[in-house]
């Protein structure tokens, strides 16, 4: 089974595997930057589509579609960043209630 092929903008950023070495703060970093990455591109989208609400509505001349489809969009990428958020919530209290 291949995995879904996502568009360029909705696409997960790749992050390496831990080596064997113990795990420094680097590790905590890449996905500390993968998250910010992932907010801030789910940010740009709201505001671009706020942005395109608020011409409409004010009459400088925004196509109707162009608006429904950056609504959509930004509704679809918070769906997304949230359904990747559970996912990583459900990993973590997986890892927890892990006897050692």
């Amino acid at each position: 089974m291949t995995a879904p092929i996502l568009p360029a903008h909705l696409s997960i950023p790749q992050i390496a595997m831990p080596s064997a070495a113990p795990q420094t703060t680097a590790s905590g970093g890449a996905f500390q930057s993968a998250f910010a990455d992932a907010v801030a591109k789910v940010e740009s989208f709201q505001q671009n589509a706020q942005a395109s609400v608020n011409k409409f509505l004010s009459g400088e001349g925004e196509e109707l579609h162009k608006v429904a489809i950056n609504t959509q969009q930004a509704e679809l990428s918070f769906q997304l960043f949230m359904q990747m958020r559970n996912k990583i919530v459900t990993a973590y209290n997986q890892v927890m209630q892990m006897q050692i």
